[in-house]
């Protein structure tokens, strides 16, 4: 008998999602953002504005961004993140997750719950999520 799909099983966003989160200030330079997500293991950063989340800096964003169109890296982040902030509640289904993921081709959603960031999830995280079950 095969066991149900996993992802039809309601499953929400802060069963899976990663706490270990980066976020930094929209002032802070590109290549600092680059050396502290590289310092973290990480593959974004929130970038905060008022200690509210406004954007998403990716590896992809520094590598496009700044790479491909000649930006310096003491370019701040606020001029290569990408906003508006598509991100999701820890109480949303992964159905849900999936869908915005798909329809506004995001590979890392920001988790946020009442104007603080909780956590992401990520594409890698859905992807396992699926193969664990």
């Amino acid at each position: 008998m095969n066991s149900p799909d996993p992802i039809q099983q309601k499953t929400w966003v802060k069963e899976i999602m990663s706490n270990s989160i980066v976020s930094i200030d929209s002032s802070t330079t590109a290549i600092d953002a680059a050396k502290m997500m590289e310092d973290t293991g990480v593959g974004a950063v929130v970038v905060l504005e008022n200690n509210l989340p406004v954007g998403i800096v990716t590896d992809r964003d520094l590598a496009i961004k700044i790479t491909a169109h000649s930006y310096p890296t003491d370019t701040p982040v606020r001029r290569i993140m990408s906003s508006p902030l598509i991100s999701i509640d820890p109480n949303s289904d992964l159905w849900l997750a999936s869908d915005l993921m798909s329809t506004r081709n995001v590979r890392k959603l920001p988790v946020i719950d009442d104007d603080k960031v909780v956590g992401i999830l990520t594409s890698s995280d859905l992807v396992k999520h699926i193969a664990d079950h």
